[in-house]
């Protein structure tokens, strides 16, 4: 998604405000310029009647031109409220955006964690093990997590190909294996160092070498594959 502008819109305000200051100012000046051209002499001939008349005549065009610049101002009000709502709707936007693209893993990120360290033992470590550690961290509300620097989403595919390599995003890496997480550090560690449940201890006893250790910054690099999406539609509701 591209960052939205206002520029155009400002642009085509500043016109419409500064051609409608023209069109007063321009009707103002040929009123002042009647009243200069007109023979005091004419005047002081008027009946009383006819003064009357003119009179009238003159305090209507005074109040059309007025109301005219009423709205004019009333119209300078409104587009500066609409430049002012549109430039607030840009930047709940771009917020949002933002947010998204750190959500999806768009975007490189760091923050508290943990990094947890993977090696064959008596046991090889596997897809299975990968999977069930990340499991484990998400369960513990980890926000972002990556495996050998291949970042985590909800689209990764983490298999196993002929026994020797295991394939994430698509990607063959090998062991040892780093995982890390972001996200509330004493809550992660201690998920995975339950005893008997947790996965430190199940791996260890299964003849894998594992530890955790909990870091505070983590970095975690953002996803290197492309977001495509192919069946999924946005359901509209019906108005």
């Amino acid at each position: 998604m591209k960052k939205i502008k206002f520029r155009a819109d400002i642009t085509a305000v500043t016109i419409v405000v500064f051609i409608s200051c023209i069109v007063l100012v321009s009707i103002m000046l040929m009123q002042f310029r009647t009243v200069e051209q007109t023979d005091i002499t004419d005047i002081e001939n008027m009946r009383e009647s006819e003064l009357r008349t003119a009179l009238s005549e003159w305090k209507t065009k005074y109040e059309d031109i007025n109301a005219q610049l009423e709205d004019t101002n009333k119209k300078i009000e409104d587009y500066n409220k609409t430049i002012e709502d549109n430039e607030a709707a840009s930047k709940l936007i771009d917020e949002e955006l933002q947010e998204s693209n750190i959500l999806v893993g768009k975007t490189d990120v760091y923050g508290e964690g943990v990094v947890v360290s993977l090696s064959d033992g008596e046991k090889a470590v596997d897809a299975d093990d990968l999977i069930d550690l990340v499991n484990e961290l998400r369960y513990a509300g980890a926000e972002a997590i990556s495996i050998n620097e291949k970042r985590v989403i909800a689209k990764t595919d983490i298999v196993d190909i002929d026994y020797k390599y295991i394939m994430v995003n698509l990607e063959r890496i090998q062991g040892p294996y780093v995982v890390k997480a972001i996200g509330n550090k004493e809550q992660l560690y201690s998920m995975l160092n339950l005893k008997r449940s947790g996965f430190i201890d199940k791996a260890t006893t299964n003849g894998i070498n594992a530890s955790a250790q909990i870091q505070n910054k983590v970095e975690i690099p953002k996803y290197s594959g492309k977001f495509e999406i192919n069946y999924m539609q946005e359901v509209k509701s019906e108005e």
